[in-house]
């Protein structure tokens, strides 16, 4: 089998050996490299060594939580942009938010299909090449694009298809958080603190409302805010 155009390996951090191992399993056969460890300070320290593309990290580990361990992963300057994809047991929703609101990627719950993790794997490399080419966009001054949308964020503009729409400044940062950081789902209190700043008099509500108008402002490219169901909004794959 042809290996990932990213060679970056991947990191399982589970407690259960039986899963770990199958995941360690159907990594290596869909051609990446995979290392994997059952506690959060040998995930850490193996994250440090490896600095892996995609971290696959159990939420519920025997030395300390996995949201614990999300934190310190984004707190590492050198491993602030890994992906991570948390396991969860059905029903923890809060966690979820949680390890959300600390900087994961995306989520499956528990039990899942071993192929569906495979697929969210490849989008998370996807993705990661999307958010440094964002990042690159924006340190060169150049447009970002999703389909025939254009947003640029030196001239404060947005164009459909060569368009210009008209957005209210907050329509213009809620855009533009989500367009350079493609694929990254943002809870509602998340976008409250970076497009908001959080006031008193503002809700999550207010997120929704504001999400509602700029889509239909952006017309047929309203479908670029994805809906990430009990959570908030992420930019969606183009």
């Amino acid at each position: 089998m042809t290996g990932p155009a990213d060679s970056r390996p991947i990191l399982v951090i589970d407690d259960e050996a039986d899963l770990r191992n199958l995941l360690l399993y159907k990594l290596r056969e869909e051609g990446f490299i995979a290392a994997a460890a059952g506690t959060a300070a040998e995930g850490l320290s193996e994250a440090a060594r490896l600095r892996p593309g995609v971290i696959i990290l159990d939420l519920m580990l025997p030395d300390q939580p996995g949201t614990e361990v999300c934190k310190k992963l984004r707190a590492d300057p050198s491993l602030r942009d890994v992906a991570i994809l948390m396991l969860t047991a059905r029903g923890d929703e809060v966690d979820r938010v949680v390890g959300l609101e600390l900087g994961a990627d995306d989520y499956v719950v528990k039990p899942f299909s071993v192929r569906e993790v495979m697929l969210r794997v490849r989008a998370l490399l996807r993705r990661a090449a999307e958010r440094t080419a964002a990042v690159s966009a924006v340190a060169e001054g150049k447009p970002l694009h999703w389909r025939g949308l254009e947003v640029n964020l030196t001239e404060h503009r947005v164009l459909a298809d060569g368009t210009e729409l008209s957005l209210t400044p907050l329509e213009f940062r809620l855009l533009s958080r989500l367009m350079t950081h493609p694929g990254r789902a943002f809870t509602r209190d998340q976008l409250l603190d970076h497009v908001w700043n959080i006031t008193a008099d503002v809700t999550t509500r207010t997120v929704d409302t504001h999400v509602k108008r700029l889509r239909e402002k952006l017309g047929i490219y309203g479908e670029a805010v994805e809906t990430v169901r009990g959570i908030g909004y992420r930019l969606r794959p183009p």
